[in-house]
C-alpha cells in the first residue's frame, strides 16, 4: 500500500486542516461579533449592521418590516432576490415561526438558486422589548466562497441571531430618541398654545424649532367633538383615536403645519394658503376635509372645527388658539354641529360666549321679549319672524320671501311682537335689545 494512502497518515492531515478551518471561522466570527457590538455603542443604524454582515460573510442580507417591506438591504439587488424567494415559497410562515419561537430559523428548503450556489435562507426576529419589530434575513452568497471561508449552519445561525440582537438595540434606541423628540415637540407646541404672557422673542425661538416663519399669515385650527369627551363618557384616548384621521389630513395636505394630537382635540398652526379670496378660506377648506376624514371612519361622530384669527408672530399663536377654542365652544353651546366656525365670523356671539351662565342669557331674552319667550309654544311663529326680520334688515318683502309668506303677514306679525313684548322697534334702544335677545336665542338653539 502506498504510504500516502495509509489511514494513519491521512487522518491526522485531514484533522489538522479541519482544525485550521475551524480556528479561522471562529476568529472571523469573533471579529464580526466585535464589530457588531461596536455598532450598538455608536450612532449607527440597521443599514450599518446589514452592510457589515453582508461584507464579512458574502451573504445577501436584509431587514424586513412587519409587512415584509424591505427596510435595509445589502447588496442592492437583495430585494429582488427576496422577491424571487417569496415567489417560490412564501416567507410568511417562516417569519411567523421565527416570531413565535423568538429564535432564528434556517430553512434549506427555501434556498435561492443563485447560479452555482444554492443555500438556505436564515430568518431571525428583531426584538424590541417583547415586540417583534422586524426580521433579519440572510440569503446564500451570490459568489461562491473558499471552503475555509464558508460558515457552517450553526455559526451562520449564531451570527444572524447576534446581528438581529444588535438591530433590536439600535431600533429600540431610535424609538427612545423619537419618543423624546416627540415629547419635546409636544412641550414646545403646548407652550406656544397656552403661554399667553410669553415674551415674543422667546416664543419665536420656540416656534422656529417647529418651522414657524415670522411675518407669514397663519391660523390656528382646532378640531374636536361636539359632545366633548367627558360629557359622552368617552376616555381621552378614545377621543384622540377618533380624531386621528384629521391629524393625518393636515400632515398630508399641509406639510408646513405644526400639528399636535391632544387628549380631546387636534390642533394645528396652519400657514394660510394663498388662494384667491384670502387665506382664511383655505383654512376653512382644510377644516372641512378634516371633518370629512373623521366622519368617513366614524359616521356617528359630531365633529366641529374652529378657526382662530390670523397670527403673524409666534406670540400671537396663543391668542389665535383661544379664538379657535371659542369657536368650537360656540358650536357646543349652540347644541348643533356646523361644518366649520371661524372666530372672525362669530360677530356679537364673541361677547355672548363670555357669559359663563347660560341662565343669565335666557333671563335677559325673557325680560326683553316677555310673553313671546314664556309662551313660545304658541308664539313660535312670531319669534321666528322677528329673528328673520332682523336678518333681512327689517325688510318685510325679503322676510316674506325667506319665510314663504305674504309681506302683509310679516307686517302683521311684527306689529303683534311689539304689542305683546311692549317694544317700539322703530326706537333705537328697543330695537337693539330685541335684536340681541334674538341672537341669544339663536346661540342657545331656542330658534332655528
Amino acid at each position: 500500500m502506498p504510504a500516502s494512502a495509509h489511514p494513519s497518515r491521512v487522518a491526522p492531515a485531514a484533522t489538522a486542516a479541519g482544525d485550521r478551518r475551524e480556528n479561522v471561522l471562529l476568529r472571523e466570527l469573533v471579529a464580526v461579533y466585535s464589530h457588531l457590538s461596536g455598532l450598538a455603542s455608536q450612532d449607527s443604524d440597521v443599514d450599518g449592521v446589514v452592510r457589515l454582515v453582508a461584507h464579512r460573510t458574502g451573504s445577501a442580507v436584509a431587514v424586513l418590516g412587519p409587512a415584509v417591506e424591505v427596510l435595509a438591504a445589502a447588496p442592492a439587488d437583495t430585494g429582488e432576490r427576496l422577491a424571487e424567494t417569496a415567489a417560490s415559497a412564501s416567507l410568511g410562515p417562516v417569519l411567523a415561526a421565527a416570531a413565535q419561537n423568538r429564535r432564528p430559523v434556517s430553512l434549506p428548503g427555501l434556498g435561492v438558486d443563485a447560479g452555482p450556489v444554492v443555500g438556505p435562507v436564515v430568518v431571525a426576529p428583531i426584538l424590541v422589548g417583547d415586540e417583534v419589530a422586524a426580521y433579519l434575513v440572510t440569503l446564500p452568497p451570490v459568489q461562491p466562497r473558499a471552503p475555509e471561508q464558508e460558515l457552517d449552519d450553526d455559526l451562520n445561525l449564531l451570527l444572524t441571531e447576534h446581528a438581529a440582537t444588535i438591530c433590536g438595540i439600535i431600533l429600540g434606541r431610535e424609538r427612545v430618541v423619537a419618543a423624546a423628540a416627540g415629547r419635546a415637540r409636544t412641550d414646545l407646541i403646548e407652550g406656544l398654545l397656552l403661554a399667553k404672557d410669553r415674551d415674543d422673542e422667546e416664543a419665536q425661538r420656540w416656534a422656529g424649532h417647529l418651522g414657524f416663519v415670522r411675518g407669514t399669515d397663519h391660523h390656528v385650527l382646532a378640531v374636536g367633538l361636539l359632545d366633548g369627551s367627558a360629557a359622552a363618557g368617552r376616555a381621552p384616548a378614545d377621543t384622540a383615536r377618533v380624531l386621528t384621521p384629521a391629524q393625518h389630513v393636515i400632515a398630508r395636505r399641509m406639510p408646513g403645519a405644526i400639528v399636535a394630537l391632544r387628549d380631546t382635540e387636534v390642533v394645528a398652526v396652519v400657514p394660510a394658503p394663498p388662494e384667491r379670496g384670502g387665506g382664511l378660506d383655505g383654512v376653512r377648506a382644510l377644516a372641512e376635509k378634516c371633518r370629512a376624514a373623521v366622519l368617513d371612519r366614524h359616521p356617528e361622530a359630531a365633529v366641529v372645527a374652529g378657526v382662530g384669527g390670523c397670527c403673524r408672530t409666534a406670540g400671537e399663536i396663543s391668542r389665535s388658539y383661544s379664538e379657535a377654542r371659542s369657536a368650537v365652544d360656540a358650536a357646543r353651546r349652540m347644541g348643533r354641529a356646523p361644518a366649520v366656525l371661524a372666530f372672525d365670523d362669530l360677530g356679537v356671539h364673541r361677547l355672548l360666549l363670555q357669559v359663563p351662565d347660560l341662565g343669565e342669557l335666557r333671563a335677559f331674552a325673557a325680560d326683553v321679549l316677555g310673553e313671546l319667550v314664556r309662551d313660545r309654544e304658541h308664539r313660535a311663529d312670531l319669534v321666528g319672524t322677528l329673528c328673520e326680520w332682523f336678518r333681512c334688515n327689517g325688510s318685510p318683502q325679503r322676510t316674506a320671501r325667506e319665510l314663504h309668506v305674504h309681506p302683509n303677514t310679516v307686517t302683521y306679525r311684527i306689529r303683534r311682537v311689539e304689542e305683546i313684548a311692549g317694544l317700539r322697534l322703530d326706537h333705537y334702544r328697543d330695537r337693539l335689545m330685541a335684536q340681541l335677545a334674538c341672537e341669544i336665542m339663536q346661540v342657545l338653539g331656542d330658534v332655528p
